[in-house]
C-alpha cells in the first residue's frame, strides 16, 4: 500500500545484499545520439546579399511572394552539394543524401528558407531580401520609411497587410526606424530644398497660397500644420507646425497662430504682395490688421467661395416650396465663377452678379443691364422661377447678402489653391516628422550610425519628388459662416 510508513524501520531488519547483487550508479556504455554539433553549417552556404550602396535597393524591383509558389520552386532546385558534410558528435561525417527538408519561415516582410538534413544539419540558407548594416532587412527599412514619406500611418498599412495575410514590420521596429533614421533625414532634405526655393524667389513679387490642417477633426486636435505654396512654381516654401500647448490648449486658434508665424517669417525673407487663404473666421482681414503696413493683398480661395455659395443655396432649397432652387444650383455657382473671372472691380462684379436674379425668371434684359449669353432658343430645358415667388425671394436674399458682398472683392483675382498631391504627401510627412522631433526632444538624442540609412532615405525622397500629379481641388477649412463679426489680425 502506498502512503507514509506507520513506524520507523530498523536497519538491522533490512535484507543483506551480496556483492553479486551490488548495484553501481554507473550507466552502461551507450553510443552517442546523432545530434548535430552547435553552429555547424556547410562552408559553401551563401551569405545574404548585402546592401552596399543606394542603388542596391532603390532601383531594384520588388514583388509580393507567396509561400506555396516559393516552396514549389525550392522543391525542384538542386543544391551544389548532394550530400551533407556536417559532422556528427561521433566525429563522423553525416553523409545524408537528398531529399532534404525545407523549412520556410517569415521575419518582418521577408521569407527565409533553410535546407536541413535528416540529422538536423543546416546545409543551405536563403533570404528573400538583402540585408543592410547590422542585419536590418532592406524591405523592412524601405517600408517603414516610405510609410512616413507617403503620408500614411502604420495602423492603416498594418491592417492592409493583415487582410492580405502578409508579413509586416513590427510596430516597435517601425517607430525605431522613424525616430532613428527618418526624422533627421527629412528635416535636412526639407531645409536644403526650402533654402533653394527662398533664394530663387528673392527680389520678386511673391504670391503665396496657404492652408492649415489639424491632425484630427473636431476641437480636440493636438497639432496644426500650416503649409504655404508659391503660386507660379507650386513649391512649398514654408511649413509651420503649432502645438496646442502654444495656444494655451485652445485648438481653435492654432491655425491663426500658424498663419501669423508664416507671414512673419516670409515677410522678412521675401517680398510678399498677396496671400490666398480660405475664409477662416480668424484670418479674414490680415491686410487691415497687423499687416496693414506691409501692403499685402488678401485673396480668398475661389473653390471654397463656390462651395460656400452652393451650401447656402442647398440649404434654402430644403425649405418647403423652394426645391426648384436645386435645379438652378449648378448654374448659379457657375455664374459666380464667371463673374469673378470676368470682373476687375467690385462694382463690375455686382453689375454682372445681380443678373442671375433676372435670368432665372427668364428675364434677360432689365433697366441696368442685360445677360451676356447668346440666344437660348427654346430655353434651357429647366423650369423658370416665378418672379417674387418664395423661391425667388430666397435667392435674392442669398445674392444680396451683405456679409457675402462685404468680402466678395477678395475673389476677383481668381485664386484657386489647386494644391498638388505631392504637396499633401510632403505636408503630412513633414507634420509627422516634426511631431516626432518634438517628441524626441523630451527623450534625448539617440546614438547610432545613421549615415548610410539617411542617404538611402534622402535618395528615395528625391526619386519620388517628381512623381506628383496636380489635384483638381484644394483642401482646408470650409468658409466661415454664422459668426457675428469678422475679426482682424491684431
Amino acid at each position: 500500500m502506498g502512503g507514509a510508513l506507520k513506524t520507523a524501520q530498523s536497519v538491522d531488519h533490512l535484507p543483506v545484499i551480496g556483492l553479486d547483487e551490488t548495484v553501481h550508479d554507473l550507466s552502461a556504455h551507450e553510443d552517442p545520439t546523432d545530434e548535430p554539433l552547435p553552429n555547424l553549417e556547410l562552408p559553401n552556404s551563401p551569405d545574404p546579399l548585402k546592401v552596399q550602396c543606394v542603388d542596391d535597393i532603390i532601383s531594384v524591383r520588388a514583388a509580393v511572394l507567396y509561400e506555396t509558389c516559393l516552396r514549389q520552386l525550392l522543391t525542384i532546385m538542386k543544391l551544389p552539394e548532394d550530400r551533407c558534410t556536417g559532422v556528427l558528435r561521433t566525429g563522423l561525417v553525416c553523409d545524408s543524401v537528398a531529399p532534404f527538408h525545407i523549412n520556410i519561415t517569415s521575419k518582418g516582410t521577408a521569407m527565409s528558407a533553410e535546407w536541413i538534413c535528416s540529422n538536423g544539419h543546416s546545409l543551405w540558407k536563403w533570404n528573400s531580401q538583402p540585408v543592410m548594416k547590422f542585419g536590418m532587412q532592406a524591405g523592412d527599412f524601405l517600408l517603414s520609411t516610405n510609410i512616413l514619406l507617403s503620408g500614411n500611418n502604420y495602423g492603416k498599412v498594418s491592417l492592409l497587410f493583415k487582410f492580405m495575410n502578409m508579413g509586416m514590420v513590427n510596430q516597435n521596429t517601425f517607430f525605431t526606424i522613424q525616430n532613428t533614421y527618418c526624422v533627421d533625414a527629412v528635416k535636412e532634405y526639407w531645409e536644403e530644398r526650402n533654402s533653394e526655393s527662398i533664394c530663387r524667389l528673392q527680389g520678386k513679387d511673391v504670391v503665396v497660397l496657404g492652408d492649415g490642417r489639424n491632425d484630427s477633426p473636431g476641437h480636440c486636435a493636438q497639432y496644426c500644420s500650416y503649409t504655404t505654396m508659391e503660386l507660379d512654381t507650386k513649391e512649398i516654401i514654408h511649413v509651420a507646425t503649432i502645438d496646442k500647448r502654444q495656444t494655451s490648449w485652445n485648438s481653435n486658434i492654432m491655425e491663426k497662430e500658424a498663419f501669423i508665424q508664416t507671414v512673419d517669417k516670409l515677410s522678412r525673407e521675401l517680398k510678399l504682395v498677396e496671400i490666398c487663404t480660405d475664409a477662416h473666421i480668424q484670418i479674414v482681414n490680415p491686410d487691415k490688421g497687423r499687416y496693414k503696413d506691409l501692403g499685402i493683398h488678401h485673396s480668398l480661395d475661389m473653390w471654397h467661395g463656390a462651395k460656400n455659395l452652393a451650401k447656402k443655396i442647398s440649404a434654402a432649397a430644403k425649405v418647403k416650396g423652394q426645391s426648384i432652387l436645386l435645379h438652378w444650383l449648378k448654374d448659379i455657382v457657375n455664374h459666380f465663377w464667371w463673374c469673378c473671372k470676368t470682373a476687375d472691380t467690385k462694382e463690375h462684379f455686382l453689375a454682372l452678379w445681380i443678373g442671375i436674379c433676372h435670368h432665372v425668371c427668364n428675364i434677360h434684359t432689365w433697366e441696368m443691364g442685360s445677360c451676356q449669353h447668346g440666344d437660348l432658343g427654346e430655353g434651357l430645358g429647366k423650369q423658370w422661377i416665378e418672379r417674387d415667388s418664395k423661391s425667388h425671394k430666397a435667392l435674392v436674399d442669398i445674392v444680396f447678402n451683405k456679409r457675402w458682398l462685404k468680402d466678395v472683392h477678395k475673389y476677383l483675382r481668381f485664386r484657386i489653391r489647386a494644391l498638388t498631391n505631392l504637396m499633401f504627401m510632403w505636408r503630412e510627412a513633414l507634420r509627422i516628422a516634426v511631431t516626432a522631433v518634438k517628441g524626441a526632444e523630451h527623450e534625448g538624442d539617440q546614438e547610432g550610425d545613421q549615415g548610410g540609412q539617411a542617404e538611402l532615405l534622402v535618395a528615395g525622397a528625391g526619386a519620388g519628388a517628381g512623381a506628383g500629379e496636380e489635384a483638381g481641388e484644394g483642401a482646408g477649412e470650409e468658409a466661415g459662416e454664422g459668426a457675428e463679426d469678422n475679426q482682424d489680425l491684431d
